[in-house]
This record gives structure tokens, sequence and C-alpha cells, in this order.
């Protein structure tokens, strides 16, 4: 071998005994390396969990309704009320509303039922029926505060015609209801089947008492929405009676107060424009539409209502409908239908040349298609 080519074999010997070294270095090296400073690393606690918590509501233990114990010890009835009371009590937003309507709507309810001598927890059926709503419209056409179908609100005086529907007129509507429960209590001696018959009707719950031998409300087996209807009128009362004890608490300055209006029974015998008469009254249109939802239409209709108006106006209104009412054209006296004996000679040309009318008419009113007439004959000239 030549002394160049034994320098050449001994570098590449090095340069690879060099690399394997290397190589092997490298593989015993750790993956990641920690740094030569350490640094306390603090552990994070976990994200707060915040659960919402809820009280567990329910009534007292002694419950009445229009002086009636309800028998709570009976477990099936505590479960009922239990149910319709957790509905009502945990709907805030719908007991608010109660709570603000009742305001303007009971205190009449409630002067109404005293004078008639009535239990004052009747006025809680209104709220069960609609809210308190004015228009509040069933599926079945049950219509207004008191939720009457148009058949039961003809039984006790409220008119329905195209243009009125005095279902909705809240006054009309309440001594209607009243008249109905009075009327339901003096057959059924209890004011809880009275309730019943409300809403189900006095047939309904006289067959029942009939059939099962019994009449206790609470023992009946009746129809489940009259069954739950009870209960939820006595849920109602519950929460009205004592809203703060269900955590309940309205500003006074919040609820809505009674309507101040004028309200007088008018009797018209022709309609007047309802625009015009709002204008007549220095207010607007809207004004007397929303105080009267039991009139339709833009005209207040002829015949005999309540009309309401804003307070103070109502020494005005007599003088207005005066002066806006069109005035009664003058009668026309129908002149009575006269007639002719046909005679022998007579023909259509004589008979209306002597009576003083024409062919035509005679034909027309006679319905005759030619001029062939018979002696005896009876034919009409007016």
């Amino acid at each position: 071998m030549t002394k160049r080519k034994h320098v050449f074999a001994i570098t590449i010997l090095l340069i690879t005994m060099f690399i394997t070294c290397r190589s092997e270095s490298i593989d015993k090296q750790p993956a990641y390396a920690p740094p030569t400073t350490t640094r306390k690393i603090e552990a994070v606690p976990p994200p707060a969990i915040h659960q919402r918590q809820y009280n567990d509501l329910t009534f007292p233990k002694t419950v009445t309704l229009c002086g009636e114990r309800v028998p709570l010890e009976n477990q099936r009835v505590w479960e009922m009320l239990d149910r319709e009371f957790t509905i009502a009590v945990w709907n805030q937003r719908q007991v608010f509303l109660w709570l603000k309507r009742a305001a303007r709507y009971f205190p009449y309810i409630e002067k109404q039922l005293a004078e008639a001598g009535m239990p004052d927890d009747l006025k809680y059926l209104a709220v069960a029926e609609s809210d308190l709503q004015t228009k509040a419209r069933s599926p079945v056409g049950a219509l207004g505060y008191w939720q009457f179908m148009p058949f039961t609100g003809k039984r006790f005086g409220l008119k329905k015609r195209s243009d009125m529907d005095e279902r909705l007129c809240f006054e009309k509507a309440t001594g209607a209801a009243l008249q109905y429960l009075q009327k339901l209590h003096s057959m059924f001696d209890k004011w809880t089947l009275a309730l019943a018959g409300y809403n189900c009707g006095e047939r309904c719950v006289g067959n029942a008492i009939k059939e099962q031998h019994v009449n206790d409300y609470f023992r009946l087996n009746l129809p489940l929405e009259t069954e739950r209807f009870i209960f939820r009128i006595t849920a109602i009362k519950l929460i009205l009676e004592n809203p703060q004890r269900y955590g309940y608490n309205i500003n006074p300055k919040h609820v809505y107060p009674p309507l101040d209006i004028d309200k007088l029974n008018v009797n018209l015998k022709r309609s007047v424009s309802m625009i015009a008469f709002a204008s007549a009254l220095d207010t607007d249109y809207k004004v007397i539409k929303e105080l009267n939802p039991h009139l339709f239409g833009n005209r207040l209709p002829a015949g005999s209502y309540q009309l309401n108006v804003p307070q103070g106006d109502g020494v005005r209104v007599a003088p207005i409908l005066r002066r806006l009412a069109p005035k009664a054209a003058p009668r026309t006296k129908k002149s009575k239908a006269t007639y002719y004996r046909v005679k022998s000679g007579d023909s259509l040309g004589a008979i209306a040349t002597k009576k003083g009318v024409s062919v035509k008419q005679l034909k027309r009113l006679n319905k005759l298609r030619g001029s062939h007439i018979q002696v005896g004959q009876r034919l009409r000239l007016r």
C-alpha cells in the first residue's frame, strides 16, 4: 500500500469512529431536557359549580274554599291541590300579572259579592277562567272575564249581536256570573258543587250526584277538567291571599288601578259614528274603543247597552248623542194594495185607463204574460 492510500484509510476510519460515538451520545439524551432553574407550579382549582337552589313551597295544613274545608287528610285530595298549587306558584310571570290585574278588577267584584251576600272567594273564579284578561277566548267559544258560552250568556241577559257582545262588558258579565252562581248554589246547596256546575254544567253535576249517591264535591267522580278546575281556584286563592308567603313582593305603584270612567246606560234609535262621538268628547277614538270592548265596529250601535266614557264626561254624553244622531227620515204612508174585480166587457187597457194605472203595471202586479183576463178575476192595481 502506498503512503497516500495508507493516510486516506486512516482518515476514513477516524471519521467513522467519530460519527458512531456522536450517534450513541445523542441516543442517550432525554427527549426533553428540563430547564436548569425550576419554577413552582401552583395547582389551579376547578371552576366553581353554581347550582340554583329551589325551595319546596307548600300550602297551609288547613285550607278552605268559600267556607268549605278541603279534606287534605285524603291523599288524593292533597295531591290534586299540590299539583295545581305547584303549577301556579312557580309560574312567576303569571302570578305577578294576577296581582297587577286583581288591583283593578277585584274591588268591583268584591263589592258585588258583598251586596249579594255571597262568599268573597268567588272572585278567584274569574282569575281561573280568564286570568282577568278582557278578551280571553276558549277554543270552544267561551268569552270574556267570566268565560260565558253564548247560550249561557243569553240565559242571564248578556246580548250578543254582530255589533255587540256583552260577555266582554266587565260589569254586565260580572252581574250575570253572580246570578248564575246563585242559581247553581240554590240547586246544589254547596259552593264547591256550584263552581263545578259553572265549569261543566248543572246537568253534568246533577247526573253525577244522582248516579253516585254522593253530594260532596271531593267525593264525586267528575270530568278531570272540572276536578282540576276547583283545585286551581283554591291554589289561586292561596297565592293571591298571601303572596309574600311565597316570595311575591310587588311594588304598589306597579299594580293596575281601577279605570276612572263614567258608566251610562244608553238607548239609541240609530247608530252613531264612534269617531265623531270621541271627537265631540275631546278624546281619541282608541280611548272609546278600549273602554268599550263589548262594542264592535266604528259606530255606537242602535239599542240599549252600557256605554263607558272617561270620568267626568258622562254629563256631556246625552247632548252629544242628540246632536250626532241623524234625524229620522219622515215615514211615507204606504198606500194599501187595492184590487179590481173584472166585469163583463172589461179589458186590461180599459181597466188601466179607468183606474189610472198602466197595462204594464197590471201585468207585473198580477204576473200576467198576455192580455187575457176572465170575468170575476181579481186584479191587483197597486
